[in-house]
């Protein structure tokens, strides 16, 4: 990469051979968006053309209206780089977390047959188009597989992280009145096996959860109904390994992805076949500058937008490689995932600032001796990436060579919406980039006015927004209207995050504005938080906050106000177990603090600010509109100690 000032651009010998590399596409496509995308969808494969290419009815908006798709036909049949050239290329390559384990590839061929044997197998259980199957699977090829079977019958998948608890998994199930669960006897997580089954079980109890279809991964003792549970093994044994894909509406609901919102209640985030199948496509094409013998590492679970768009279906639809890890980049040593990337051959690696900072911490003694000579490419998602982040990654893993490709969107846009393209530039440390061509966003104060260069204010996305934008909160859209629209009206989506634009008109983002966390890239609403600790019948209220970390970006802090029948150190063990199972060991606290109250307005809304404001060192700010504010002084002798 080149530098001039603080600017960095890609090299001459980078930019001859990217994908994109003529900064001019930019004006092409914010003179008509709608042509634009509507000349990039024509690339792809549909059944039927569409009829009509956008439209607005605020604040819903469809995109392709009349057209027939299906995703897995234009990742088999009709990929664009043509069934013969890709037959037999590894589809996946799979790295299991035991290193005594062989890795496992799986050509297209090999994938297309067993998609189709499992989408049979799933027709034969009944499941039929526009039915929602849940899947909570480790990170293991039959995950891809399954999510692929879903989308070939035109089932509608939700997926579910595997290190969620199982009444995390209940409430999804719950919402979505899913009949089947596929999930696996069990996997391995820093050497020790996780027992899924077990979860599995407790979660469908009270669903609607008929059938349970169970991954022989780890080979643990596991509890199995006869009646109701099924050996994925032995389902698809007697299929057949050719099933006809459902040619699907462009607007027919593909999947169902779950985030949190600022109340205890998960959203449903709907997305549909046409509008995400393009987006995804093109995003990962021109993003990642995806050419055919790339090896492409996202380290996102499946669980997560990221896992379903950039591990997933992005690279098998470019006919490129994707690579699955089963286990934690550190495990059993510091080094795995340098072993990794060296193993397979990466040349695209896409991870956290949270695991960049965790590489960060072990030293550069760790890879010192590691080259990355494959590597061409480096990706940042999940959070705003700090500036000595970016550089110690640029250094020690790009070695100065490959781009970094800061990357911001959301569950709820589907793919990636802002970033600065590996073949124009320029990138800047802590700077996501550019708006995708064709994306039209902007950055407002408080009453709709456009900010000015370096005036932080709220990230938006204008008309006619992008193709694979949510559709809805399922079973909820005035939780969708009141989330997005409300802010500035019904033609303006409110992203919930502030940012900020440079002079160059690179745009910095500098978190969330609701009340949602982020740990180690994953969000965490507090009201998910403080729905599951005020279940503790000593506790009579509680707050959550998240405070900056080192290493996972944020980390929440749990305040309570608790009846003292009890010692107050079981309590603060009780409310960890009670997130542990209620949402899972990546919400737990870093510190539980006993307080007697917690600090309120004269309304009874409980000031997280100020809250958050005791550990990041800012002012307090006029405490005299605070009911009590006597608690600030009680709480901060409280941290202290």
């Amino acid at each position: 990469m080149l530098k001039k000032g603080d600017l960095y651009y890609p090299t001459k010998e980078f930019q001859k051979r990217a994908i994109i590399s003529d900064p001019k596409i930019y004006q092409k496509a914010l003179k008509d968006p709608i042509k634009f995308w509507e000349k990039l969808a024509k690339e792809l494969f549909w059944f039927e053309k569409w009829k009509k290419a956008f439209e607005h009815q605020p604040p819903y908006f469809k995109w392709f209206l009349g057209g027939k798709i299906n995703i897995t036909t234009n990742i088999f049949e009709e990929n664009k780089l043509g069934w013969k050239k890709i037959k037999n290329k590894p589809a996946i390559i799979w790295e299991p977390e035991p290193t005594g384990e062989s890795s496992k590839i799986l050509t297209y061929e090999e994938l297309f047959k067993q998609v189709c044997k499992f989408a049979n197998t799933l027709k034969s259980l009944g499941v039929k188009k526009g039915d929602t199957v849940g899947i909570y699977l480790p990170m293991i090829p039959e995950a891809i597989i399954s999510m692929l079977a879903c989308a070939r019958i035109g089932a509608v998948h939700t997926v579910v992280f595997s290190a969620f608890s199982s009444q995390a998994l209940k409430i999804r199930l719950q919402i979505t009145e899913a009949k089947i669960l596929i999930t696996a006897d069990g996997y391995y997580r820093r050497g020790k096996i996780i027992n899924l089954k077990e979860s599995a079980d407790e979660a469908i109890k009270d669903t609607k959860v008929e059938k349970v279809i169970v991954v022989k991964r780890a080979g643990n003792q596991i509890p199995f109904d006869e009646s109701r549970d099924f050996w994925y093994h032995q389902l698809i044994e007697k299929e057949s390994d050719f099933c006809e894909a459902e040619k699907m509406d462009s607007e027919d609901l593909f999947f169902v992805l779950f985030t949190s919102g600022t109340t205890g209640v998960p959203k449903g985030c709907m997305h549909v076949c046409g509008g995400y199948t393009v987006q995804v496509y093109w995003t990962g094409k021109w993003i990642f500058d995806m050419h055919e013998n790339d090896i492409l590492w996202c380290t996102s679970d499946l669980g997560w937008i990221t896992g379903h768009s950039y591990t997933c279906y992005s690279p098998l639809l470019n006919g490129i490689t994707t690579l699955i890890f089963e286990g934690a980049p550190d495990w059993p040593t510091p080094d795995r995932w340098a072993q990794i990337i060296e193993k397979h051959k990466v040349t695209i690696f896409y991870t956290a600032p949270t695991a960049i900072r965790m590489f960060v911490k072990y030293g550069e003694e760790v890879i010192k001796n590691y080259k990355f000579e494959t590597l061409r490419l480096l990706g940042s998602v999940g959070e705003p990436i700090d500036e000595s982040t970016w550089l110690w990654y640029f250094k020690n893993v790009g070695k100065e060579r490959c781009p970094i490709v800061d990357t911001w969107w959301q569950t709820e846009t589907g793919g990636i919406l802002i970033t600065s393209l590996p073949g124009i530039g320029p990138f800047k440390p802590a700077h996501a980039g550019l708006p995708f061509p064709g994306i039209k966003i902007d950055i407002l104060d408080e009453k709709g006015n456009s900010c000015k260069v370096g005036e932080k204010g709220n990230l938006v996305i204008l008309p006619p927004f992008s193709p694979g934008m949510l559709r809805g909160t399922y079973k909820n859209p005035e939780k969708y209207k009141e989330t997005y629209w409300s802010q500035y009206g019904d033609k303006i989506y409110f992203t919930s995050d502030g940012a900020f634009k440079d002079e160059n008109g690179l745009i910095r983002i500098v978190g969330r504005v609701d009340d949602v966390i982020k740990v180690a890239g994953h969000r965490i609403c507090t009201g998910e938080l403080e729905a599951a600790v005020n279940l503790h019948e000593e506790i009579t209220e509680s707050a959550v906050v998240g405070v900056p970390d080192e290493i996972k970006g944020e980390v929440p802090m749990v305040f309570v106000v608790y009846k003292g029948k009890k010692r107050g150190e079981e309590v603060k063990n009780e409310v960890i177990n009670l997130i542990r199972k209620q949402i899972g060991p990546i919400a737990l606290p870093k510190e539980v603090y006993l307080v007697e109250d917690l600090p309120k307005t004269r309304s009874g809304k409980i000031m997280r600010r100020i809250l958050k404001r005791l550990f990041t060192g800012e002012e307090l700010g006029d405490l005299s509109t605070l009911a009590n504010p006597e608690s600030v002084e009680n709480i901060k002798k409280v941290i202290g100690k």
